[in-house]
């Protein structure tokens, strides 16, 4: 028996590697979105900061895991045999929780996860320990304050970050303006001393506080000399910034650098217990067990309730692992792409949609702006706005998202309001605070312009739903699996850690799908060019590969939808309407990108070619509307049972699936070849088609024989349905193919001035 809890362990250490290397992907965003959108450093200068960092906080890190000890539970009320089911359920909820945010991109918590990983786990457990013995009682198992404690502490720095980073970056603005390296020898020495001396001050309370070479006299001496030691500091960073312009070296890239190793060192200090904790206590529960010659089922861990450092070793070893997941793992790439795009100061990527919720707060702030610019006089409205002059921003290089200026406020009030937070031993997440000050800071810079607020608050709203939607999943999910493997035994606990294991592996290192490495690398092309690039042929390159693979899938889908709807095979309707929903998003997406590309075409005087482009789209759109409006009815009259079509008109939808199928990607073709020395030829082949669909739909709307009985009526209207969707959606894709020749071919001409 005390074999398989060795094996056991030994697979639960195998998951904290997993752990590591996803928890990194996700929190990499917390200390390098800064460095990166601003482009302060080359990305490999910017991994040795953070890298060092983070060996360093992990391997000196005195790795105390109490909150996966006796932070959650009550360990003597447990037997080692149900904590190891707890340790269990834990483990595999947070490596596919982590995995799925870092497959969206979306910036998690990892502290919250396993706060409410552990308590879902052991409220589970506790539950069927308290429904066999009337002795026990819920409330003293589990200790429900500390994950209150997390949920305020959502909301609170939630609210505090963003709202002091909208002010302090909007204070910031207003004295150095976007064109600030003017104004840096009057106001680098205070900036700078402010600056570094936050950092600073947050590696001292927060970055070194589990550390093991610091002991109770270090954090003595500090509570005591506070006040002394933030003058000193900031003394010495005012003299230390201006000696440093005066001879030519960028503070705001002292400042990034020295920002990112602070919080690389203070996540990997401080968050390592996330990722390690579970497993370390499990192994530490093991060795009291066999210590004490105990029985797993009976043998109870009130040893847990003692604090113990983590071995050195081991410390060693996760500092090595999340280096590794730090410069390797390319979902980290994601997550940070998302926190950069939405405080990207000019045009960016905008992933996200749009909802009801944003669009509502987007009127109101509009509402709010017209009633305060009425009490502002006009003419100190119009200084103010010429110190936010957009045109004026000097950034690092040309494609950085924003500049030095404001990421190095992002870091010092990252790090300042970490540090503050710690110091009054109040709850708060490294992940929301980083985040919120970006998005305060972006929002001061008016990065959110009236075109992209929209998509930048719905992000915002999506990344802070993610976060509460954490907690709720985190603790319903591991809930569920502590249940199954509690009455499950080992062969429950081995086989699913194998899945998760192998499906992680399947996940993380299978070959990403060529062609959408592709499209996202003509986009990129996009959103990189220099000024001085022809963005027109990169335009026509990203639209051609968007326009050809969305018209191929539609006739693919076309064809699916009515053989399925003709075999009444339901699963495959319902395969075609995902598929639709994924055509969906590609168009959605092509559209927004569609309107980021007319505004570069606009720069270069080609208004005729922002409409085609527009319209091209437009007619995608509905096209797919089209599609859409055929697989509804067909799926619904499968999945009532109802009569199947006629022999006849089966025949007949047999005929037009081919034809329709064939005269769709004829038009991809077209598109994909440039080929459009053949548009008239296919439009022509289009306009026929769809005329022979319409005298179709005429014969039916005026047979003189028709089926009076309902079952008829039925197929008779949806048979007409789809012969007039068919027709909508060949006629789109002949205003499309005529659109898209304008965008491809045509010679732009100037707009006359």
């Amino acid at each position: 028996m005390i074999s398989l809890y060795i094996i056991l362990v030994a697979l639960l250490l195998t998951l904290a590697i997993f752990d590591l290397f996803l928890g990194v992907s996700n929190d990499a965003v917390n200390f390098m979105n800064s460095a990166i959108g601003s482009k302060a450093f080359k990305f490999r200068t910017l991994l040795i900061f953070a890298a060092v960092g983070v060996f360093m906080g992990a391997t000196f890190s005195n790795g105390m895991m109490d909150i996966a000890r006796h932070g959650i539970f009550q360990p003597q009320y447990y037997t080692f045999a149900e904590l190891s089911t707890i340790f269990v359920a834990v483990m595999l909820t947070d490596v596919i929780l982590l995995d799925f945010f870092n497959s969206l991109g979306m910036p998690t918590s990892t502290t919250v996860s396993m706060v409410f990983e552990l308590l879902g786990a052991s409220v589970a457990v506790a539950c069927i320990k308290v429904a066999g013995d009337d002795s026990l009682a819920l409330g003293n198992l589990i200790n429900t304050s500390k994950a209150l404690s997390v949920i305020m502490g959502i909301f609170v720095s939630v609210a505090i970050a963003f709202t002091v980073g909208t002010i302090v970056q909007y204070l910031t603005r207003l004295i150095f303006t976007f064109g600030y390296k003017k104004n840096l020898k009057y106001f680098i020495g205070i900036f700078g001393g402010f600056s570094l001396t936050s950092i600073l001050y947050f590696i001292l309370i927060k970055g070194l506080k589990n550390m093991s070479f610091v002991g109770a006299d270090y954090k003595q001496f500090i509570a005591s000399n506070e006040g002394l030691l933030l003058a000193g500091m900031f003394a010495a960073f005012f003299v230390l910034s201006h000696i440093l312009h005066t001879a030519g070296v960028n503070v705001l890239k002292v400042i990034i650098g020295f920002g990112t190793f602070s919080l690389a060192l203070a996540f990997a200090g401080n968050d390592l217990v996330n990722f390690v904790g579970v497993p370390l206590a499990g192994l530490s529960s093991l060795q009291h067990l066999m210590a004490d010659g105990g029985t797993p089922d009976t043998y109870t861990m009130e040893a847990l309730l003692q604090s113990e450092p983590g071995q050195w070793y081991l410390l060693l070893t996760a500092g090595v692992i999340m280096v590794l997941a730090l410069i390797f793992s390319k979902k980290s790439h994601n997550v940070i792409k998302t926190s950069v795009n939405l405080a990207a100061q000019g045009q960016s990527e905008e992933i996200f949609g749009t909802n009801p919720v944003a669009r509502a707060m987007i009127r109101g702030s509009h509402t709010i702006g017209k009633a305060l610019s009425t009490l502002i006089p006009a003419k100190v409205s119009k200084s103010m706005n010429a110190r936010f002059n957009t045109q004026a921003i000097q950034l690092e290089e040309k494609d950085a998202a924003f500049d030095l200026l404001r990421a190095s406020v992002n870091l010092m009030l990252a790090s300042s309001l970490i540090a503050l937070g710690t110091s009054l031993k109040l709850p708060l997440s490294t992940t929301y605070v980083t985040f919120m000050v970006a998005m305060g800071t972006s929002l001061a810079d008016r990065a959110w312009s009236r075109e992209s607020a929209v998509y930048r608050i719905t992000g915002v709203l999506s990344v802070i739903g993610g976060w509460f939607a954490t907690a709720f999943i985190a603790f319903a999910i591991s809930g569920i699996v502590a249940v199954g493997l509690f009455f499950g035994g080992f062969v429950a606990k081995f086989s699913l850690i194998a899945i998760v294991v192998t499906y992680l592996v399947y996940a993380n290192f299978k070959k990403r799908d060529k062609a959408a490495d592709k499209t996202a690398e003509r986009f990129e092309k996009i959103l990189t060019a220099s000024p001085d690039t022809k963005k027109y042929p990169l335009i026509q390159e990203y639209s051609r590969s968007e326009w050809s693979e969305v018209l191929s899938w539609t006739a693919e889908c076309y064809k699916n939808v009515l053989f399925s709807f003709l075999r009444e095979d339901l699963s495959g309707l319902r395969s075609a309407n995902k598929q639709i929903k994924i055509l969906k998003k590609h168009i959605e997406r092509n559209r927004r990108h569609g309107s980021f590309c007319t505004e570069l075409l606009a720069k270069e005087d080609m208004v005729n070619k922002n409409f085609f482009l527009y319209q091209a789209n437009d007619f995608m759109g509905e096209m797919l509307f089209s599609l859409q409006q055929i697989c509804s009815p067909c799926k619904d009259h499968v999945d009532n049972s109802f009569s199947p079509m006629e022999n006849d008109k089966r025949k007949m939808l047999m005929r037009f699936a081919y034809d329709v199928e064939s005269a769709i990607n004829d038009s991809a073709q077209l598109v994909s070849k440039n080929d459009y020395e053949r548009c008239d030829e296919i439009r022509t082949k289009l306009k026929e088609l769809s005329k022979k669909i319409l005298d179709e739909r005429k014969s039916q709307m005026f047979n003189e024989n028709p089926k009076v009985d309902s079952a008829g009526v039925r197929t008779t209207i949806i048979y007409m349905t789809i012969l007039y969707e068919s027709k909508a959606m060949l006629d789109a894709v002949a205003s499309f193919a005529k659109s898209s020749r304008k965008f491809m071919t045509e010679k732009a001409e100037p707009v006359l001035k």
